[in-house]
């Protein structure tokens, strides 16, 4: 009778000291407000109104509650329109990864009138557009000042948001024209005529040719200079 007993009691004890041993299990939510914080650093430097969107993990997520977890992106990946964040735990080891919309309304810069191809863009044929730049191509102007004096590779409509891969720069040197071409180092400059074999915008590579016939290449600078690294 008395071991009965004794093994009752035992018996009745297991349920309370095995849910005193079960492991504590991580919180969806605070793997959110990890996300979250993580994007808003992320996106801290970005222009204009920057929204972000995580969506919640599972709440019947069964990860092992982690003192540290650590939030990441990706090789490649950036806080920008639709992303993924992982977050990752040491001890004990897992990674989860957490989908999120990170939105920025700004400025950008759209034509507001028919452009040209080849036409220098002038301050007035331009207009600057609030919307969501996460949704609109890569390389989107949001500074007038940045499409002003270029030119358009190819006509552009009315209404279409500038790109900085569709314009060029005016040139500055034109093929056939005559050059400065200058040249220095230390403790000395020179300078001498020739022709430019090629067009070329400022900060462009342009060949030309001397007195001589001699063909070099040079840097096309703004007054019909070329400048030849020596």
């Amino acid at each position: 009778m008395k071991s009965t007993l004794i093994a009752l009691m035992f018996a009745s004890a297991l349920p309370a000291a095995a849910q005193v041993a079960a492991p504590a299990r991580q919180e969806a939510a605070a793997l959110s407000s990890l996300v979250q914080a993580f994007l808003e650093s992320q996106t801290a430097a970005l222009p204009g109104t920057v929204s972000i969107s995580v969506r919640e993990p599972d709440a019947r997520l069964n990860l092992g509650a982690c003192p540290a977890p650590q939030a990441f992106l990706g090789p490649g990946q950036k806080a920008w329109g639709k992303t993924v964040v992982g977050v990752r735990c040491a001890a004990p080891s897992w990674t989860l990864y957490i989908q999120a919309q990170v939105s920025v309304q700004a400025d950008y810069v759209a034509a507001a009138m028919p452009l040209a191809a080849g036409q220098p863009i002038r301050a007035e044929q331009l207009v600057t557009v609030k919307g969501d730049l996460t949704q609109l191509p890569p390389g989107i102007l949001t500074d007038p000042a940045q499409a002003v004096g270029k030119m358009p590779a190819n006509a552009l409509a009315s209404g279409l948001p500038l790109r900085a891969d569709v314009l060029k720069s005016a040139p500055v040197v034109q093929q056939g024209q005559l050059v400065q071409v200058v040249a220095g180092g230390r403790g000395f400059h020179v300078s001498a005529e020739a022709r430019a074999i090629g067009t070329a915008g400022d900060g462009q590579v342009v060949q030309v040719r001397t007195a001589n016939g001699a063909v070099v290449s040079g840097i096309a600078r703004a007054g019909g200079r070329v400048e030849v690294a020596i």
